[in-house]
């Protein structure tokens, strides 16, 4: 009987378990997010627009900002308001109603509007823009503005609607309705008796109490919804951390995309080295002579007066490396000759292309001179 690919995929994965259950228990590991983030995956993420931030700060202080310019500019508002309605009754009643006169009066009152709600909204905007940098600094990003149509996939909208997320923010209202009332009905009713008294005293002296113990409930409520907000900032700083760490395997594979491949990197450097290796050994038949160790070091050295200043170094080895200098130098008929101080001095004190050091010019300059003399007598 044959049994299906899958049936035969979870029986193998079966007795791996069984076979190597240390194994398999290292890889379920590495494929769990239990590592912090990286400074790039955060970088991405930041300009993704993907930050911790609680909207509720800048709204609760916006609110007590708002509250406090009311009551610092009250009689600057009271005067403006005053001014702009007596000027209705004063002024405009007996206008000729005609378009340019029209547009001229909705002109007038829209500046002083504008002027009559500057400081509000002067204080809202730098309250906005505190609280925004407080929490995540200065981000400008336009990610946030690309349409994303897999928000409109309903099958995900459903699952955001009874996910932990949800229930989080049900619970968060719930809170903050309970907490707000609480407050409202405890100023209140601390109040009850003077209430119950506003029916014997003057109307401005109930519009005047009235305003009092509207401005105290709401810097009351701003200043709650604030210490609520705090911490919803740090429940939102923790749900990002978790929303961003890695496993040990997404740490491995940034670093190999970051970095390359471990294994590439290591055939490209060996390919390199060889390569240089073919250029050195290139360069020994261009060598005037080749000083060894005799067997465990071989330097080639060339010099040529109308060109060079000293002589350099073209070529140097170590045990095979030099075992083929020399044999490169004796096919191309390369003087070679034997001096082990000289030889350990130039392989240990210099790299391929380097001058001969200043304290070894008298060592070489005597082989040289009996290279050029060997090679006169040859040619002779």
């Amino acid at each position: 009987m044959i049994r299906p690919d899958g049936l035969v995929a979870k029986e193998e994965t079966r007795l791996n378990r069984d076979r190597y259950p240390l194994r398999m228990d290292l890889q379920l590991f590495a494929g769990e997010k239990t590592e912090k983030a990286t400074p790039k995956k955060r970088d991405e993420a930041r300009n993704k627009g993907q930050v911790a931030k609680s909207p509720e700060i800048a709204s609760s202080l916006i609110l007590i900002a708002v509250l406090s310019v009311m009551l610092m500019l009250g009689s600057f508002f009271r005067e403006r308001v005053f001014g702009l309605f007596a000027d209705v009754f004063r002024n405009e009643l007996t206008m000729e109603i005609t378009d340019a006169n029209v547009f001229a009066m909705f002109a007038k009152y829209a500046l002083q509007m504008l002027l009559l709600l500057a400081p509000i909204l002067i204080a809202t905007l730098i309250v906005a823009l505190a609280a925004s940098y407080a929490q995540i600094g200065w981000l400008f990003t336009t990610e946030t503005l690309k349409p994303h149509f897999n928000k409109l996939n309903p099958l995900t909208g459903v699952k955001n609607l009874f996910g932990t997320r949800s229930v989080v923010e049900f619970l968060k209202s719930s809170l903050k309705l309970t907490a707000v009332g609480l407050v409202v009905y405890m100023v209140i009713w601390a109040e009850r008796d003077r209430i119950m008294a506003l029916a014997h005293v003057p109307m401005e002296d109930v519009f005047s109490f009235a305003a009092s113990l509207t401005m105290r409930l709401a810097l009351l409520v701003g200043a709650l919804l604030f210490a609520l907000a705090i911490g919803d900032y740090y429940y939102q700083k923790y749900e990002y951390e978790k929303s961003l760490r890695m496993s040990k395997q997404d740490i491995k594979d940034e670093f190999k995309n970051a970095e390359g491949d471990p294994l590439i990197k290591g055939k490209i450097k060996e390919r390199q080295r060889r390569m240089a290796l073919m250029r050195m050994m290139q360069e020994v038949p261009k060598a005037d002579v080749i000083i060894t160790n005799p067997t465990h070091f071989a330097v080639a050295l060339q010099y040529d007066g109308t060109k060079m200043d000293a002589p350099r170094v073209i070529a140097k080895g170590q045990d095979y490396l030099a075992l083929r200098i020399r044999e490169i130098a004796k096919a191309n008929d390369v003087v070679t000759m034997e001096n082990k101080p000289l030889a350990r001095a130039l392989f240990e004190r210099t790299e391929v292309g380097d001058v001969v050091p200043a304290d070894l010019f008298q060592a070489v300059a005597e082989v040289l001179a009996y290279v050029y003399r060997l090679k006169g007598r040859r040619k002779a």
